[in-house]
């Protein structure tokens, strides 16, 4: 009862976004069985914006660990995201391999790049660090686009056409799609809540509140830095690899530096180094984009923008932040104002 009450807002939120499709499909006149065999309507549409709010969540998350725990400001990170994404449309499409040996290949490319840019880890810091991995993430962005890789990586038009497995194709099975992407963003929460409460995470958090101190109490902060990163690069590439199965192309934007910035974006709104606020943060982003371009169309960036100033503002701390700082402040003027109507 105590874990029940402790992470209700939680266990509500998972409940209500299994039943989504289903009270989406009531509400459109729909019945379950609809939804089950796919057809279309508003529920299959909605799950497919739903399905994108996970992959950005998922991406977010790696990011927050990396910068938010950790404390490490990369301005490469779509890199991370990028990688995965090419290489799962890669292997699918001209090396023919099957989803599971694919992901393994996706999983051993984030552990591959992390080591790459733990190279410069033990020799610069701060905004040094930042420069440097975008500086990765660039000469990534001109390569994928070059004619000699266009074969393999579709040049400058991204890589089109890339075969889906039949039980997840996006069209044909959305609802398994959406199950799938939903467990797996879970997943990395969960596991991410849980490491950042291991000796090792609260060690990470140390390096980003203090690196000389706890060099001081006698940890080599390189590993540990090293061991976040590694997490981080696998986590943004199983996020990519899902992307490169959800849309029909994976274009080379996924590594430019607009694709990092929206993920400190989305930790901005929701609440850097909190975790939850990626989630947060994630679906308002997306929500954003998208009800703002169906109302105000070509106007709509300017008014994101000024959105955005608007939660930086007055959310300094993110959604979830903020409601982490003054949680105790609000509960207790609530007390008072009830107390007061009695």
């Amino acid at each position: 009862m105590k874990i029940l009450r402790d992470h209700s807002i939680f266990l509500a939120v998972v409940v209500f976004l299994i039943a989504f499709p289903f009270l989406i499909a009531l509400f459109d006149g729909q019945s379950i069985a609809d939804v089950l065999a796919n057809r279309a309507g508003n529920s299959k549409f909605y799950q497919g914006l739903l399905i994108e709010i996970f992959i950005l969540a998922i991406f977010a998350l790696s990011y927050d660990l990396l910068f938010g725990i950790t404390g490490l400001l990369s301005f490469g990170h779509a890199m991370f995201f990028s990688v995965g994404a090419y290489t799962a449309g890669i292997a699918l499409k001209s090396l023919k391999l099957p989803l599971l040996e694919t992901i393994v290949l996706v999983v051993i490319a984030g552990v591959v790049q992390a080591l790459l840019f733990s190279i410069v880890l033990p020799r610069v810091k701060g905004i040094t660090f930042a420069l440097v991995t975008l500086g990765f993430a660039s000469v990534f962005h001109i390569v994928i686009m070059s004619h000699e890789l266009s074969p393999w990586t579709g040049g400058d038009v991204g890589l089109q056409n890339i075969p889906k497995p039949t039980y997840l194709e996006p069209a044909a099975q959305r609802l398994t799609f959406y199950f799938v992407a939903l467990t797996l963003m879970l997943l990395v929460y969960l596991f991410y809540r849980r490491f950042v409460d291991s000796p090792t995470g609260r060690v990470c958090i140390a390096i980003r509140e203090n690196e000389h101190r706890a060099r001081m109490l006698g940890y080599n902060t390189f590993y540990f830095k090293l061991v976040a990163l590694i997490i981080s690069s696998i986590t943004a590439a199983l996020g990519g690899a899902l992307h490169a199965l959800y849309q029909p192309i994976v274009s080379p934007t996924t590594a430019s530096l607009v694709y990092t910035v929206n993920a400190l974006l989305i930790l901005l709104i929701g609440g850097v180094g909190t975790l939850s606020g990626a989630l947060v943060g994630a679906a308002v982003f997306r929500s954003l984009q998208f009800f703002l371009d169906k109302i105000f169309g070509e106007s709509s960036s300017f008014i994101l923008g000024l959105v955005y100033v608007l939660i930086v503002l007055f959310v300094p701390y993110g959604i979830i932040g903020t409601w982490h700082a003054k949680k105790l402040e609000w509960q207790t003027a609530w007390r008072e104002l009830v107390s007061k109507l009695r």
